[in-house]
């Protein structure tokens, strides 16, 4: 990230988006001994150029059935991981409405995120949805906790961008190994290992690292709306890490 502190909104897209698993909250449906009471399931979870959660889900899903009548939920998405005071940091909680999606570039970004999803996206029972966020709330730490009324990222003027993804990430993973890995390590934090970029989006960036299955997210110091000013930053971010982070 940014030596600059975000502002706490763009914080809280920063801990969500660089989640790939969350705790899906539904309500359970009638019918069910716990009609009424939240239900709660672990999911993967990739998202959108908005911030909104992408999810692949089954049909055969305790989850996806009670979505299927109600389709109101919270996301939990927990930032806290390797922290010994795991409440000293930061977590997101989100509201919103689950709906089915045959959007083809969002089941894209989901499966360059999941690449072992492909083996079984295809099958009759799974369908991508994309959850309509609502409203947030922020726990970044002992006192500092925010609600906000709308979570989305504004990308009604990034459609270049978004058409322009694969080819990025496809020239960065060909070309850039060696700045992909210096993201990840310089700038992320994270151990050495095989780093690819899965997506970009206009407030950052998503890797991945196949052996572990680990996933980084860097986010570029000011928004991107098309492929040239999301190369500006590429570039800019190399400078970055190779002078040391």
């Amino acid at each position: 990230m940014s030596t600059a502190e975000p502002d706490p909104l763009a914080l809280a897209r920063h801990v969500a988006r660089g989640c790939d698993r969350a705790v899906l909250a539904a309500v359970a449906r009638d019918g069910t001994p716990e009609a009424g009471a939240p239900y709660s399931s672990l999911v993967q979870v990739a998202f959108d150029h908005d911030a909104a959660p992408i999810l692949l889900i089954s049909t055969l899903a305790e989850h996806t059935k009670n979505l299927l009548v109600d389709p109101r939920c919270s996301l939990l998405f927990d930032g806290t991981a390797g922290l010994a005071e795991p409440l000293t940091g930061p977590r997101v909680s989100l509201q919103g409405t689950a709906r089915q999606t045959g959007d083809a570039r969002l089941a894209e970004r989901y499966l360059a995120r999941f690449p072992g999803a492909r083996m079984y996206a295809g099958f009759k029972d799974f369908a991508f949805w994309k959850v309509v966020p609502a409203r947030a709330h922020l726990v970044a730490g002992f006192g500092r906790i925010r609600w906000f009324d709308g979570f989305a990222f504004d990308a009604s003027d990034a459609a270049d961008l978004a058409a322009g993804e694969p080819d990025i990430v496809a020239h960065m993973n060909a070309d850039h190994a060696d700045a992909i890995a210096l993201y990840a390590t310089k700038l992320g934090g994270k151990a050495a290992g095989d780093w690819s970029m899965t997506g970009v989006d206009p407030e950052g960036f998503d890797l991945r690292e196949a052996a572990r299955g680990e996933v980084a997210r860097l986010a570029f110091d000011k928004a991107v709306r098309d492929p040239e000013t999301a190369r500006v930053e590429l570039v800019r971010l190399a400078k970055r890490a190779r002078a040391g982070g």
